[in-house]
């Protein structure tokens, strides 16, 4: 069976006709590559070929089974002809990697998964959707052991893959000083003479400062406050010719620091999200050639993270996290420049947790003492009277740092739900501001979630209460 298409070539020697033959295509023959399968033809055939040997190798088991082998990945033609030389059969034969073992691990493995497996020319393609960027990971290192670097990666992952990250920065500091000490003078003036002598000695400011002498003849004393007579007690009697001086000095300092920032930042798995509340100080910095320019550094609340979705709701997260402000207690200064330091807490650290759980990522507990005991020469070790000769200096300091840290699984929502902190709040009228002295009016908002925030009552006591 054959079908006539045309054609005549004409040449120098005469006309001569030829006829191609096209038989019927059957349906594609797959065969996995290394694997064979065998053909049977409902006509008996007298003779077949194979159009690329290098794909797949035949050969016949009877005049109507053929046995096919796959050796390469591609698409070839297997003809079948006739006893009487006509055309039965074109089959095109498709030889792809064996996917069989593949696909029966996949499902040992990942079991629920919703993968699908195809071939395409020498590789495999993966589509379908997982459940987590695990399952993913899982999936195409599998196929790697099947088709090295062969590999079309068309999966998507399902589920949140957003994450918000909420870190809670907490610092209080205490510190408390206390000081004593004293000093003693004595001394009087010849009479008739404005020769005056005297003799003063302790362990306060001896020097300058304010006078606590009890004449005005002279002042051959001169004892003073070491603390600008805050906490100093001076005492001083005296007649023409003689003077004696007492002063006692006592100062205690007390002093509180709270710091608090939470900082919150949303970002998609396995994105870098950045944050920063403060500000860039300009810091000097002077080249090779000589020559200064300005350098920016960042201060404030800081915090740069990655998220992964591991697993459901299994977040792994890498970040950054710092508190910096500018401490004006320590400073450089060159030239017409001055540069400060900072103060600064800072964690880095890569965690995993769940959704709505916490981690305490980072804590200090720092407790400093410092004493100081000065006195006169033998006379500061008296029994009970030496505590005149004496000064004390007594100075602790405690600082406790915690920095935590909450991630949220999350997904967007409508504007008109989301609450913000000028809801409560707007502007004041001229009628406010003029009659009323109001900077502010109230905004009580009744619907949706600033409604919610509006109705919230924010009376009564609050804060933090330390007592010693």
């Amino acid at each position: 069976m054959g079908l006539t298409l045309a054609s005549a070539y004409t040449g120098a020697a005469g006309a001569q006709g030829l006829r191609v033959l096209s038989g019927a295509v059957s349906s594609s023959l797959s065969v996995p590559m290394n694997r064979a399968v065998v053909v049977e033809s409902d006509e008996p055939f007298a003779e077949l070929s194979i159009a690329n040997p290098g794909i797949a190798d035949i050969s016949t088991l009877s005049d109507r089974t053929i046995y096919v082998l796959g050796k390469a990945p591609g698409r070839t033609t297997l003809t079948l002809l006739a006893p009487d030389g006509t055309l039965i059969a074109n089959v095109e034969v498709q030889v792809s990697p064996d996917i069989t073992e593949f696909k029966e691990r996949l499902r040992q493995i990942l079991p629920g998964e919703n993968i699908e497996v195809r071939t395409a020319n020498d590789g495999i393609v993966l589509s379908g959707t997982v459940s987590s960027a695990s399952a993913l990971d899982r999936a195409l290192d599998l196929a790697n052991r099947y088709a090295p670097d062969r590999i079309s990666n068309l999966m998507s992952v399902g589920g949140t893959q957003q994450v918000m990250l909420k870190v809670r920065f907490a610092e209080m500091q205490r510190s408390v000083t206390k000081s004593l000490s004293t000093s003693l003078g004595f001394g009087g003036e010849l009479a008739g003479t404005g020769i005056g002598a005297g003799l003063a000695f302790g362990t306060g400011n001896l020097t300058g400062g304010t006078s606590f002498s009890g004449s005005t003849v002279g002042n051959p004393l001169g004892v003073a406050s070491n603390n600008d007579r805050a906490g100093a007690f001076g005492f001083g009697l005296g007649t023409g010719a003689l003077q004696f001086q007492v002063m006692l000095e006592a100062l205690e300092n007390k002093g509180m620091v709270r710091t608090l920032a939470e900082p919150n930042l949303t970002a998609l798995s396995g994105q870098r999200a950045r944050f920063l509340a403060g500000g860039e100080y300009p810091v000097p910095v002077q080249d090779e050639d000589g020559g200064v320019f300005i350098d920016y550094k960042p201060f404030g609340v800081e915090l740069e993270f990655t998220p992964r979705v591991v697993d459901g709701d299994i977040i792994n997260l890498e970040l950054n996290a710092a508190v910096s402000a500018l401490d004006n207690a320590a400073s450089f200064g060159s030239g017409n420049f001055t540069v400060n330091s900072f103060k600064r807490r800072e964690t880095s650290t890569t965690v995993e947790m769940r959704d709505g759980q916490s981690f305490a990522i980072a804590g200090l507990l720092q407790d400093d003492f410092r004493d100081l005991n000065g006195q006169v020469p033998w006379l500061g070790d008296i029994p009970i009277l030496g505590a005149l000769f004496r000064s004390v200096d007594y100075e602790r300091s405690q600082s406790e740092l915690v920095i935590i840290i909450t991630p949220h699984l999350v997904t967007p929502t409508r504007g008109e739900a989301l609450a913000l902190p000028t809801d409560r709040i707007r502007p004041p009228s001229e009628a406010d501001l003029f009659l009323y002295g109001r900077t502010a009016a109230p905004n009580r908002p009744t619907t949706g979630a600033a409604g919610e925030v509006a109705q919230q009552d924010f009376g009564g006591s609050y804060g933090y209460v330390m007592e010693d």
